[in-house]
């Protein structure tokens, strides 16, 4: 599938709706642009909750009676 997109003064790109629905993007979803010899892939990644592995972490040393 492809699709013509452009990109706006601020350097955004659109993924167009058919894809972002196929592919399940949601707003804030993450992407690691990769340069390629002809061009740029960007594809999605997972990234760790840095809040919640906070709040874990300061949980285990209240556990431990570490303040």
């Amino acid at each position: 599938m492809e699709e013509l997109v452009k990109m706006s003064p601020k350097g955004q790109l659109v993924v167009p709706q058919d894809i972002r629905e196929k592919e399940g993007f949601k707003p804030g979803d993450r992407f690691i642009a990769v340069k390629l010899p002809d061009g740029v892939l960007f594809k999605k990644i997972e990234m760790p909750n840095i809040r919640k592995i906070t709040e874990q972490v300061k949980e285990k040393f209240r556990m431990r009676g570490v303040q």
